[in-house]
C-alpha cells in the first residue's frame, strides 16, 4: 500500500492512501496526462481523477461550504485583525486555524454527527482499509 502522508501531527500522521481526487474542470487540474503537470502527478501516484459535472456546483457542495466557512471564520476575521507582511505569515495563521477546525472543532451533518473531522476520519479507517484491500 502506498503511503501518502508524513510523520506530522493530525491528518498527516494517519498514512491513508489517496485513491481518488475530485476537482472542478479548471485548466489548472485538467489536461493531457503526458503534458499537464497535475495530471502527470496523479498518473504517477496512481490516483484516479474525477471531475465535477459542468454547471452543477452542488456536486462539490461540501467543498463549497468549506470555502464559505474559511472565508467567514478565518480570512474576514484575520485580515481585519492583522496586517500581513508576507504570504508565509498568512499561511502560518491559516495552518493554525485549520488545525483547530480539523482537530478541535466539532461538526454536524451526516458524517461527523458532533465529532471533529479527525475523529470521523480515524473512526472510519477500518472502512478505508477494507476498500483498499478489496481493490
Amino acid at each position: 500500500m502506498r503511503q501518502v502522508f508524513s510523520q506530522e501531527p493530525g491528518y498527516f500522521s494517519i498514512n491513508v492512501p489517496i485513491l481518488r481526487i475530485l476537482t472542478d474542470r479548471g485548466t489548472e487540474y485538467c489536461g493531457n496526462p503526458e503534458m499537464h503537470e497535475y495530471q502527470l502527478f496523479l498518473t504517477l501516484s496512481d490516483t484516479e481523477h474525477t471531475r465535477t459535472k459542468a454547471q452543477h456546483p452542488q456536486t462539490n457542495g461540501i467543498c463549497e461550504r468549506f470555502h464559505k466557512t474559511i472565508l467567514h471564520e478565518f480570512y474576514q476575521v484575520a485580515l481585519r485583525k492583522k496586517i500581513y507582511r508576507s504570504l508565509e505569515e498568512l499561511q502560518f495563521d491559516l495552518d493554525e486555524w485549520l488545525s483547530v477546525y480539523n482537530d478541535k472543532r466539532t461538526h454536524q451533518g451526516n458524517h461527523c454527527n458532533g465529532r471533529t473531522s479527525l475523529q470521523t476520519l480515524t473512526e472510519g479507517l477500518n472502512i478505508v482499509i477494507e476498500k483498499v484491500v478489496n481493490i
